[in-house]
């Protein structure tokens, strides 16, 4: 008899989607299979060259190895602040209004816990982000699924959302350019969405590790650009897909400062921040020369056009989206189930590619495919895919 049972608010829980698709994965190798992944939003390319030489000269300095001020050292701040300057024209105060995670899923997971009692209601958009809906779950918060549908673009309809929802609902969770549809928002929108806050009291979220990774001239803005902003905002960024850093597990949460002070108490009760290295090459990719970050966005974009291209062919409803890593598909005409889909396009070719509803029930007769993984590796298994459709 096992007399160790988890803790009622974890019981529920199933591994982590990725997890258990690495098991299969692992096992399909085991038997020879060509594996080809495309459904890890995680960058293939690595930072550039000064990124990592300023990690590896700093970690050599005997001086750096001791603990690191927790939520980031006042200079890794200053330089997050300077890239908002730069980058959205947004003043932040470095030590008020600005704190280092260990990745921006830490901050985004922590949030909820910081936020949400028992009882009270978490506007998760669906399809999203799991960890927007997981961390309120474990925050004894309800939720309340917020539709993101193609014919509005995959926006919200804010104004949907019935009034027994606002009544009891503390914070309202955003993603533009989005994950994972690859939708962006407008700056009416987000001035739409932060009016929506102040008049019901509610605290936006805006998860923003996209938003320097556009394409055919898109610029994303920040949600903290509208006035009234901060009063109602908090916004998490991260170096893992701007700077191709995603091991590093470098981000930063920004905005309200009592929020971000919420944050940085629970932060001092779990850990003990970065290692002081990972933060002195963050420093650098934050404040150095950005131009290279078009050049890797030239090879997303190409990717993107040979995914796009590659569905359409075999009869899925793809648009082509202005920002992010991902394609998002909507399965042809005569499929439905987005898991039983993947399955089998995995077992017979190999391809890896999330199934919709990983993301949420609006999330159902969709797939989501990564930018992330080699253009030859990309072309291979788009030609793979059309192989097979051929075939059923």
């Amino acid at each position: 008899m096992n007399y160790i049972q988890p803790a009622h608010r974890i019981a529920g829980f199933k591994p982590y989607f990725f997890a258990s698709l690495n098991q299969k994965i692992n096992e399909l190798k085991k038997k020879g299979v060509s594996i080809i992944r495309l459904d890890m939003g995680s960058p293939d390319l690595p930072p550039t060259d000064e990124i990592i030489d300023v990690l590896v000269e700093n970690a050599r300095d005997p001086h750096q190895h001791g603990y690191s001020a927790i939520g980031g050292t006042l200079h890794f701040r200053r330089a997050c602040a300077n890239y908002y300057l730069k980058r959205f024209n947004v003043e932040l105060h470095p030590t008020r209004e600005i704190l280092a995670l260990v990745g921006s899923k830490e901050g985004i997971f922590n949030l909820s816990q910081v936020i949400l009692n028992p009882g009270d209601i978490s506007i998760v958009p669906d399809p999203g982000y799991p960890a927007y809906r997981q961390g309120g779950k474990i925050a004894g918060a309800d939720l309340y699924d917020m539709p993101l549908l193609p014919e509005n673009g995959f926006l919200p309809d804010l104004n949907a959302i019935p009034d027994e929802v606002l009544e009891k609902a503390r914070l309202l969770w955003l993603n533009y350019p989005n994950n994972p549809t690859g939708a962006v928002a407008p700056l009416s929108f987000f001035e739409k969405a932060v009016r929506f806050a102040h008049d019901h009291h509610l605290l936006i979220a805006h998860d923003a590790p996209y938003v320097d990774i556009c394409f055919d001239g898109y610029v994303a803005p920040s949600i903290l650009q509208i006035d009234g902003s901060r009063d109602v905002c908090v916004e998490f960024n991260s170096l893992s897909k701007t700077y191709n850093m995603a091991g590093w597990r470098v981000g930063m949460a920004v905005g309200n400062a009592e929020v971000i002070g919420y944050l940085n108490t629970y932060k001092s009760q779990m850990d003990s921040s970065q290692f002081n290295p990972i933060l002195a090459a963050s420093i650098h990719a934050l404040s150095s020369d950005q131009e290279w970050i078009q050049d890797r966005n030239d090879i997303y974009l190409e990717r993107r056009d040979i995914v796009v291209n590659g569905l359409r062919s075999c009869g899925f409803d793809v648009d082509a989206p202005d920002a992010a890593i991902y394609v998002w598909a909507q399965l042809p005409a005569g499929i439905s189930d987005s898991t039983a889909f993947c399955d089998e396009l995995l077992e017979e070719t190999g391809v890896s590619l999330t199934p919709g509803i990983v993301y949420g029930k609006h999330g159902e007769g969709f797939i989501r495919v990564s930018l992330g993984t080699a253009t030859p590796e990309v072309i291979s298994a788009m030609d793979r895919i059309k192989s097979w459709m051929k075939k059923a």
